[in-house]
């Protein structure tokens, strides 16, 4: 997915990548990238949170990782500007020629002009591949017509089609090619995590433009996971995910925060 290579991929060439959230102890973190790179992901993610800095934690997977891809989905611009994000890039000494930035709107409030500008603020500021997160529609298309990717968030494999039409049309409005198109699809195995998956499903239900995505869709929370109590069919559940997204993130939910734990469902939902 590098900058300057933004079309959409082949069916051969789609991908995986392994995600999980910001806050997660390093220590694991620094145990799971390497595990996720001899694996064959592509892009090792982290989100951004209050109480969890996914740039911290990419310090860490590129000091024990030499190929693979690090991401960071997303960091919302009204809780960090380009500037500062441009700034931290270069402190962490992060390897732009393998980083993939995800950037948000965080608020609603203005945020088609914050995205806007704060994407044009980083293309001038560092080399790393630029991605926006987008569930509405509107973003959507603006996404297509300024970024080299675009993360969708819970999403049904039957939406991503539409999703992909309403990139495609922004992106032919500003004479560019069809941004990638990723998607973080939250994954667990066992009845454990699965519960606690649940939870999760019930706690982005309730945010307000949550439930208009899933309205949108036509599908709860659960119609957009892939989760199995036998690590063995996982891949069933990821294969239709991975029919229509570029690249199918795998966004580990466990139970307990334990390297075994994430290793577990690394291993199920490998590539291949």
């Amino acid at each position: 997915m590098e900058r300057n290579q933004s079309q959409h991929t082949s069916g051969s060439q789609r991908r995986r990548g392994f995600g999980v959230e910001g806050a997660l102890a390093h220590d694991i973190v620094r145990e799971l990238a390497p595990a996720a790179e001899a694996a064959g992901y592509y892009t090792f993610w982290v989100n951004d949170e209050a109480h969890g800095d996914g740039l911290a934690a990419l310090h860490e997977v590129a000091a024990v990782t030499t190929t693979i891809r690090l991401g960071v989905g997303v960091i919302p611009l009204d809780r960090q500007g380009p500037e500062r994000i441009a700034a931290r890039v270069k402190g962490l000494a992060l390897p732009v020629e393998r980083l993939t930035l995800g950037v948000g709107s965080g608020r609603p409030v203005g945020g088609l002009e914050r995205v806007r500008d704060g994407v044009a603020a980083l293309r001038d500021a560092t080399a790393a591949t630029l991605v926006v997160a987008a569930i509405g529609p509107r973003m959507l298309s603006l996404a297509g017509q300024i970024a080299d990717g675009v993360l969708l968030d819970w999403p049904a494999p039957t939406y991503v089609e539409s999703a992909a039409e309403i990139v495609a049309r922004g992106a032919a409005e500003a004479s560019r090619p069809r941004p990638w198109i990723g998607g973080y699809v939250f994954t667990t195995v066992g009845s454990p995590g699965i519960a606690k998956l649940r939870e999760e499903a019930e706690h982005y239900a309730a945010i307000p433009s949550y439930a208009a995505h899933f309205a949108r869709m036509g599908v709860g929370p659960m119609g957009t996971v892939a989760c199995t109590d036998d690590a063995a069919t996982l891949e069933e559940s990821l294969a239709p995910f991975d029919a229509v997204l570029d690249e199918t993130v795998v966004r580990a939910v466990v139970a307990e925060e334990t390297t075994s734990a994430y290793l577990a469902v690394l291993t199920a939902a490998a590539p291949g």
